[in-house]
């Protein structure tokens, strides 16, 4: 379990190490670009069961800390429809991982997505542990 970190801690958020890797590539790739926008998530039901969302914009500090050592393989559909969810007016939702995607050979790298890619519904998975201070 790694931890997606807001603003010197303002906001950490408790994830495993695959969701949270291709949450980075998305949120890097966007913050790149100088594009500001929201992340949301559900919070567990040990935190209030509710939802938090933060604004995410290139002046703003993250850290993204994973508890293994090794980058998991990134699935690009995954991260086509987590990008589709980041450009969507509600801003970036945390997907389940669609099923049939090819795992990059390389991890932490994504294969170009093809066309095709589905439209992502926006689901609320809990996330194992928010913490706002």
């Amino acid at each position: 379990m790694g931890y997606f970190i807001y603003d010197g801690g303002t906001a950490e958020v408790q994830m495993e190490d695959r969701v949270l890797a291709h949450l980075q590539i998305v949120i890097i790739s966007k913050l790149r670009r100088q594009e500001s926008f929201a992340f949301s998530w559900k919070d567990p039901a040990s935190s209030g069961d509710g939802r938090s969302t933060v604004w995410l914009h290139p002046v703003v500090s993250l850290r993204f800390k994973f508890s293994g050592s090794r980058p998991p393989s990134i699935n690009p559909s995954w991260v086509s429809a987590l990008t589709a969810s980041a450009n969507s007016g509600s801003g970036l939702h945390v997907l389940p991982e669609p099923t049939g995607g090819e795992a990059s050979d390389h991890p932490g790298q994504p294969h170009a997505a093809g066309p095709g890619a589905s439209e992502p519904g926006h689901l609320d998975l809990p996330v194992a542990g928010s913490h706002r201070r």
